[in-house]
């Protein structure tokens, strides 16, 4: 369906406004009416709006699509380039220069603003008139106060305020809606009615546009159609059985959202025929673009590679500039308010489908003391809020009645052995079900016995860990640990359980991990009593920066998190894939978490279903749902959950042993020296010793 048809009723409704605030912005680029050095702010970003109009006539004339891929590609430079590394220093969008243009407190609130202002770009192409309109008008009350005079820092960060609070109305209910709506059809639109092997489709999408995405998009035209149906078949039938082994009933539900990185549409085209043959509408919404509704270090939805890492890492903490409880509590009755509204489409939600991708290089960010930060207030507040936002979710979407899927594939940064190693991926995602299941079994069977389990590191890897286990009441009917196999988790390759938190303790080390777009070195975590008491990273010289980065990524900004997971990863096939082509720390977690033990911080793998059984293959019930911090659920909510969990693996070659210990003392080991030893276990070290 044309956009423009969707919303025409809304859009009629603002075009007045919309008109006359495009005619003011226009006139603000050649206007003298305020002083330097705040003149050439607005006149650059009042050309930057301009530049969307043009681009919005581009698009209701017919001629995007029209054009040459030449030509598209020029528009998609023009639109992206102020944030491109090339431009980026000199940018408004850069908080460091815009406050070394403008001074303390007013760079940081312009440079934000004009942040929002580039959402414009998707705006203009989802023809949303009412949040141009809202933009444009900030901009030209915050102007006009200039033409007065220089204002206080306080009156703009008041009128930011208010703008931000004001229409969460209108940004955070249309961010649930699309969320949920399969009517919302942008992007499957995209996909369904064009011809995917002409490049020119990803342009249409309103994202940035790099190689990437053309170079695997265009690979992926290359491969044979019973490949990509593999690749389609693996994910979609992965989240089938996702709510198969869950005991969830799939044909109650009526939706799925799929997640995905740009240039894999084909593989998404059939993978929206296969949902639509189990019987769910498929929503394509794209990540969040108005930073009330983004999550630092998170991306939920559709996305292209950023134009600039430094760029996103610099705002991502740019709700400092209103959060307080005041606003914490408005949003969270907007949300309320608009989870009632969509209520029936909440209930047809069956959870999303996510498709991750790996090979970009790791990235280093620059601490700039220009970029907002949360102060320890607002910490506090941005954890109260994630949790009031979780309990709003699984009020509306109860975790025990939805399932979710995880798959990935590498893009072509990744290096010369592109096509290879997505070929290796491709058969890591389709092992043998039956054989790990049987595998995984034998190891359950040993750590079913034990009273904790040890896990130590070798060389200058300084683990030492003592993981506590939950007690068995039945073991005839019951287990510790789940038996992964390849379901809402691609690929197969582990078992893992919810740890108890009295008793376990020790040191978790690890050389490299690759947490979202972070590549932590030297990590090192130590706990007590399952908390985190201590954590620390090597990856600034200054060791209180890197702490503050382990804080903002990993610990999301808590003081300290639980240890959710304990987990012994079995696909050694991945882990020699990924030796034999030095991409270790290329590889997602999805992926390294199978690739020897890990442990999550935050939340257990069963949060807010912690009531619902959960069974293994051969049918017992997994019992170790809880810890003693979930527990508290049936208190406080509030103190129960962080809205988080991270993993995070030991390889193979940094591991020394993994020993089961019964509560009579006897060891028993599952792994030594990096190897499996024990009995049904072998075949796991068959890809190791070919590494």
């Amino acid at each position: 369906m044309d956009y423009r048809v969707m919303f025409q009723q809304e859009n009629e409704n603002i075009m007045e406004r919309f008109e006359l605030s495009m005619e003011r912005v226009r006139q603000m680029a050649s206007e003298q009416t305020v002083q330097e050095p705040y003149r050439d702010y607005f006149a650059r970003t009042a050309s930057f709006i301009s530049m969307m109009e043009e681009y919005l006539r581009f698009l209701e004339t017919g001629d995007q699509k029209a054009a040459p891929a030449e030509v598209l590609k020029e528009w998609n430079q023009k639109l992206y380039q102020d944030i491109l590394p090339g431009h980026y220093e000199e940018s408004y969008a850069n908080p460091a220069y815009a406050v070394s243009k403008l001074g303390e407190g007013y760079g940081q609130l312009l440079s934000y603003l004009y942040k929002e202002i580039r959402g414009d770009i998707v705006f203009v192409h989802e023809w949303r008139l009412t949040d141009l309109t809202i933009l444009n008008e900030t901009l030209i009350e915050i102007y006009n106060m200039f033409e007065e005079g220089i204002p206080e820092v306080s009156a703009i960060k008041e009128v930011i305020y208010w703008f931000v609070s004001d229409y969460t109305d209108h940004t955070v209910t249309f961010r649930v809606r699309e969320g949920l709506d399969p009517s919302l059809t942008f992007a499957s639109d995209i996909i369904r009615d064009n011809d995917l092997k002409d490049l020119r489709y990803l342009y249409y999408f309103g994202e940035y546009i790099s190689d990437s995405e053309l170079k695997t998009a265009e690979f992926l035209n290359s491969l044979p159609e019973e490949t990509v149906r593999l690749m389609a078949d693996t994910y979609t039938e992965g989240y089938r059985k996702g709510f198969e082994v869950m005991g969830r009933d799939l044909k109650k539900k009526g939706a799925v959202q799929i997640r995905y990185e740009l240039g894999f549409e084909r593989m998404v085209k059939y993978a929206i025929e296969n949902f639509e043959k189990l019987g769910l509408k498929v929503i394509l919404c794209r990540a969040a673009v108005w930073t009330v509704n983004t999550n630092a270090g998170r991306k939920a939805g559709y996305y292209s590679t950023s134009p600039n890492r430094q760029y996103d890492y610099d705002h991502r903490y740019d709700d400092a500039l209103y959060l307080n409880k005041a606003f914490k509590d408005r949003k969270a009755a907007v949300l309320k308010v608009a989870y009632e509204t969509y209520k029936e489409l909440a209930e047809a939600f069956a959870g999303p489908a996510v498709l991750e991708t790996f090979g970009k290089e790791g990235f280093a960010p620059v601490n700039k003391p220009e970029a907002n930060r949360l102060d320890a207030r607002q910490e506090k507040l941005s954890a109260e809020m994630s949790n009031e936002t979780s309990r709003i979710l699984n009020q509306y979407m109860p975790g025990d009645e939805t399932s979710f899927t995880l798959i990935a594939f590498p893009v072509p940064e990744i290096g010369e052995d592109f096509e290879k190693i997505f070929e290796e991926t491709i058969a890591i995602n389709t092992l043998d079900y039956e054989k790990y299941k049987a595998i995984q079994q034998s190891v359950i069977d040993v750590l079913d016995e034990a009273e904790y389990v040890e896990v130590t590191g070798k060389g200058s890897n300084r683990t030492r860990l003592k993981v506590a286990l939950h007690p068995l009441s039945d073991r005839d009917k019951e287990t510790k640990f789940e038996n992964c196999v390849a379901d809402v988790n691609i690929p197969l390759g582990e078992v893992f359980t919810s740890p108890r938190l009295a008793g376990t303790e020790g040191t978790l080390a690890v050389s490299s991990v690759y947490i979202t777009d972070f590549q932590f070195k030297d990590l090192v975590m130590t706990f007590e009593n399952g908390m985190i008491k201590d954590y620390s990273c090597s990856n600034f010289e200054d060791q209180a920066e890197g702490k503050a980065l382990v804080k903002q990524v990993i610990l999301k900004n808590h003081d300290t998190l639980p240890m959710g997971e304990f987990a012994i990863g079995t696909n050694t096939t991945a882990y020699a894939m990924a030796r034999k082509f030095g991409i270790i720390d290329k590889l997602p977690i999805l992926i390294v978490e199978k690739m020897g033990p890990h442990f999550a911080v935050g939340d257990t793998c069963y949060s807010w279903a912690e009531e619902s059984p959960v069974y293994n293959p051969n049918g017992k019930e997994v019992i170790a749902r809880d810890n003693e911090v979930s527990m508290l659920r049936k208190e406080d909510p509030s103190k129960a959950y962080f809205s988080c969990h991270t993993d995070i693996t030991i390889p193979y070659a940094e591991l020394d042993k993994i020993e089961a210990i019964t509560a009579t003392g006897k060891r028993i080991l599952i792994i030594d020296d990096g190897r499996f030893v024990l009995k049904g276990t072998e075949e796991l070290n068959i890809p190791l010793s070919e590494d």
